[in-house]
């Protein structure tokens, strides 16, 4: 695999490495999937599931060599798995889903890779390798990662919202350029709002950030990680400058201070601007 990007799951059960060139996207609930957009070349998918025995991983392993005859052990990287495979038609293609059980202590991972029929799961397996679960006791994760679909439909619902009052407040368009640093402070300051609703002044920081990525080439969305905070913020490029749009606003009202939006801006300009 060349260049990858981290994934870390939501609640850090674990983490593994994509190629640089795949996304994530939606899926169904408590499972995680990933392809390349542009050359679709098969759909990783990943879940986790916690059982109550300590030894749970080992025991769904068990299971699914016993329960079904086409599984055979295989080694992945570090892992021991129960490897099966199955063939399906769609569209009138056909396709196989490579799937290997795995896991660690308590936690039993499911990995799924479904490519055209005849394909490699190569890149798969190669993904399963990098695979890290985390038990309870080892040291919480802090790192940066690419934004999650998690955090960017958070972002988007707090953004919707804001854009949605500014426009009803104002009557005018929102279009997250830098002259609307000025429309989300007039509703800011507008008293409408009391320093208790924290969703409110998050959705506002949301919309400020939103300006940041459209008027700051290289500004991008992020998911912090932080022990057991995860959040959504900004980081420009591969820097260190990063902005905290949840934060922002919030952690000024809160203590009953003001928060000048066009000041902030241009102190974040100017922090992009010396990395440059």
């Amino acid at each position: 695999m060349k260049m990858t990007l981290k994934y870390i799951s939501p609640g850090s059960w674990f983490s593994l490495e994509y190629p640089a060139d795949w996304r994530e996207f939606e899926d169904t609930e408590d499972s995680f999937l990933f392809y390349n957009p542009d050359k679709w070349s098969g759909n990783f998918r990943i879940s986790a599931y916690q059982g109550e025995s300590r030894n749970y991983a080992k025991e769904c392993i068990e299971y699914e060599m016993q329960q079904n005859r086409g599984v055979r052990p295989v080694k992945v990287g570090g892992w021991d798995c129960a490897y099966s495979t199955e063939s399906f038609q769609e569209n009138n293609a056909w396709y196989t889903s490579h799937l290997w059980v795995t896991g660690k202590g308590n936690i039993s991972v499911e990995c799924s890779f479904t490519v055209a029929k005849g394909e490699s799961a190569k890149i798969a397996e190669e993904i399963i390798a990098t695979l890290q679960v985390r038990m309870p006791d080892d040291r919480p994760w802090k790192e940066v990662i690419p934004v999650r679909v998690l955090e960017i439909n958070a972002i988007n619902e707090g953004y919707d919202w804001a854009v949605s009052t500014i426009k009803k407040q104002l009557t005018k368009d929102f279009t997250a350029s830098e002259s609307d640093v000025e429309s989300i402070q007039k509703v800011m300051d507008s008293g409408r709002f009391n320093t208790g609703q924290k969703q409110v002044w998050e959705s506002f920081g949301l919309a400020f950030g939103a300006i940041l990525v459209n008027e700051m080439d290289g500004m991008n969305w992020v998911t912090v990680i932080d022990g057991k905070k995860e959040f959504p913020a900004l980081r420009f490029g591969d820097t260190k400058v990063m902005v905290y749009p949840t934060e922002l606003i919030w952690n000024r009202v809160k203590e009953g201070k003001s928060c000048s939006l066009k000041a902030e801006y241009e102190r974040i300009r100017k922090e992009v601007e010396e990395t440059l």
